[in-house]
């Protein structure tokens, strides 16, 4: 099932204090959210997944890792959605942790 635009909107609204530095990206359906140029997370099903990083492990110790699709890696699921200073200070502990963007390739 692809995720919904509100829900996605939802989020934005929620990371509005950071909204400056976050982008989003739609793929098959679902939506991959970016900041300050690295992926964090996505939304799958009309959830919201982060990577598992030991940020996100510290700031959610009781979060069970889920696949955000059948075959992906597993992410950790963000329970506290309406919490929005929760998210924000979230996503901004996972920055230095994230893997830099890959390079994109010359076409020739």
């Amino acid at each position: 099932m692809p995720s919904s635009k509100s829900y996605l909107d939802f989020i934005l609204e929620q990371l509005s204090a950071i909204a400056s530095e976050v982008t989003f990206r739609p793929m098959m359906g679902e939506f991959i959210l970016y900041y300050k140029g690295k992926i964090f997370g996505g939304i799958y099903d009309d959830r919201l997944l982060v990577k598992p990083v030991k940020s996100a492990a510290a700031m959610m110790p009781h979060a069970v890792k889920e696949l955000p699709y059948p075959g992906g890696t597993p992410m950790f699921p963000v329970e506290n959605v309406d919490d929005a200073d929760f998210l924000c200070d979230l996503v901004k502990a996972m920055y230095e942790e994230l893997p830099a963007p890959k390079a994109k390739r010359k076409k020739e």
